[in-house]
């Protein structure tokens, strides 16, 4: 079965509209409909957060929080497994740390990372990415 892993900038195109948010619409419907199994890191929730505070004020980003939680994707805690392995991607990338998140939580699901941040393909002999 299918695992997807969302990193912020996929999410972030979605909730913003931008020309690539109905591709994410798809994953997401694909996702609710085959009840697939989908996956968030915490700390990546955090930098769709403050994106949403400077663009628009805490109370958009409130209300974004809001709408994720509707979503078919169960947000996990950065345990010290999780942020150990994040630690080892950073380590021997340039990558951002919360990046380094997202890549640990697809190599720990054995998913499929959804991004569209060209910063993945560092990465890509390590775990499955689809650029959106």
């Amino acid at each position: 079965m299918k695992k997807y892993v969302f990193d912020s900038s996929a999410l972030i195109s979605y909730l913003d509209g931008e020309a690539n948010a109905e591709k994410v619409a798809n994953f997401l419907e694909e996702i609710n409909e085959k009840e697939l199994e989908a996956f968030l890191c915490v700390v990546n929730l955090g930098e769709i957060y403050y994106h949403f505070i400077r663009s628009g004020g805490y109370h958009t980003g409130d209300t974004i929080i809001k709408a994720i939680r509707t979503l078919p994707i169960k947000i996990i805690e950065a345990n010290i497994e999780l942020t150990l392995s994040a630690g080892r991607i950073k380590a021997f990338n340039k990558m951002s740390y919360a990046d380094c998140f997202a890549a640990a939580l697809t190599e720990n699901k054995k998913g499929i990372l959804l991004t569209s941040d060209k910063e993945f393909k560092q990465v890509e002999r390590k775990i499955k990415v689809d650029f959106i």
